[in-house]
Parts: structure tokens; sequence; C-alpha cells
């Protein structure tokens, strides 16, 4: 590992294959006559990634797309929403179409086998993250995990795992069977994300399909007379009257 030193920018290279990661890390060495740098540290997963951003000052990720458990894009999304996120520069085998995508939302990347020419000129223009809303643009499926930021962590949260989303105020509620979590996301962008996976039962809560046990009479705490039972927790959240073409779904 290479000591970072404060006038240069500190890369962390991420691939699950260890002769990649290898060959990143001679090109950076080749790259250092002409770009001084410091390789921080190697991940091997889109989890690893956030994990060495929990402890370490990174200036660029160097991104592998595809890897296990978290993939790059993921990782990106994730990425994205921290207060001062690195650059991320994509390192991609994929085809032209995905290319297409990352171009047309300005997402740099290289494309393997990856050229010490191209990574100097990536290497050049790595100052800021893509925003969120270009990584949501090039990505072509949903994440499998939320992120939440909480003093200086991110908490992982899995989709799988949420019982329903509710909006209060700027923030939207993420409900699992253990506990909340709160985000600054868009309800509408994440029913969007995760159709059909949750359903809307008032314009300010989704419910995971999966969570739902059933629906009660609960003329007095909904205007449409009805409630969603969650399963894990016996909670009876209302639906609205323009929502409640959804008890016929699930009958």
């Amino acid at each position: 590992m290479s000591l970072a030193t404060p006038d240069v920018p500190r890369i962390l290279i991420a691939d699950d294959e260890a002769p990649a990661r290898q060959r990143l890390r001679d090109l950076l060495d080749e790259c250092r006559e002409v770009h001084p740098l410091a390789i921080v540290d190697e991940a091997r997963t889109g989890r690893e990634v956030l994990g060495v951003l929990e402890r370490e000052k990174v200036d660029v990720v160097l991104l592998d797309i595809r890897m296990p458990d978290m993939d790059g894009m993921e990782a990106a999304r994730h990425i994205a929403g921290m207060p001062q996120p690195p650059g991320i520069i994509f390192t991609t085998a994929f085809d032209a179409y995905a290319i297409k995508a990352f171009e047309v939302n300005a997402i740099d990347y290289l494309l393997k086998p990856i050229r010490r020419e191209r990574l100097l000129a990536a290497l050049g223009k790595a100052r800021s993250a893509p925003s969120r809303q270009a990584l949501d643009a090039a990505a072509n499926q949903p994440r499998r995990h939320l992120s939440v930021h909480e003093r200086g962590r991110i908490h992982l949260v899995p989709v799988a795992e949420i019982l329903y989303l509710r909006a209060e105020l700027k923030y939207v509620t993420v409900k699992t069977a253990e506990r909340e979590f709160l985000v600054e996301e868009s309800l509408q962008h994440l029913e969007e994300e995760f159709d059909p996976a949750f359903v809307r039962i008032h314009r300010n809560c989704l419910v995971a399909r999966e969570a739902i046990s059933g629906f009660e009479r609960n003329s007095e705490e909904s205007e449409s007379g009805w409630a969603v039972v969650i399963r894990a927790t016996g909670e009876k959240l209302p639906v609205s009257r323009r929502q409640q073409h959804v008890v016929k779904q699930f009958k």
C-alpha cells in the first residue's frame, strides 16, 4: 500500500479479480511519472469499497462494474449520496449499449483492457463523483440496498428487508422489522425504482408486497375504510381513498 501525501490524489482500486487489481497497480505506477498519485487501498466488492471510504480519505475510485455481493454501479449510487464523494472512474468490459449510457450521462469509464494513456486522461478529468441522477439514469437495475448515512458511517439496508417507506417532511422513513432509518430520497423516485416490489397505499407511503399479510376494515383511521396489515410487526397502515383499488389486487 502506498502512503499518501496531501498534494497528490488518493486512489482506491476496486475489482474482484486479483490480476486486474495488479494490472491497475502497474499502470498507476507507470502514470506516477507524469501524474503523481497514491494508492491508498484495494477492494474486491462494492461493499468493501464503502468500508474503505468510511476509514480513508479517497479522491478517486477506479471502480469495476461487475463484482459480487454489490456491483460497482450500485456502490457508485451509494457513493453519490455521501457529503464529500470521491471521483469515480468505472472500469468495464460492458458492451457498446452500456458504454453509450455512460457517455450520455457524462460518466467516465475505462474499457478493458485498460491502456496507460487512457488512464492518464481519465485521472486528469476525475474531479468529482457523478451525480446520483446521472448514475440512476445509467443504471439498468434497481439497487439491492438503500444507504443510510449516520455519524460518518454508511448503513446498508437490504431492500428485501424493508417493510414500508413513508415520506415525512424532507425525509423518507425506511421501516424494517428491527428498526427505522431516515433517507433523503424522493418517495416518487423510490416508487419508480422498486416497482412492482412496492405498492403505494397512500400519497406518503409505499408498502412491500411481500410484507402485506392482509387488509382490515379501519373506518375511523382511514379515509377509505381500509388499512394494510404488516406481517412482521402487526402494524396497520391506512389506505387512502385514491389507492383503495389496491385492496382488490390482493383479494
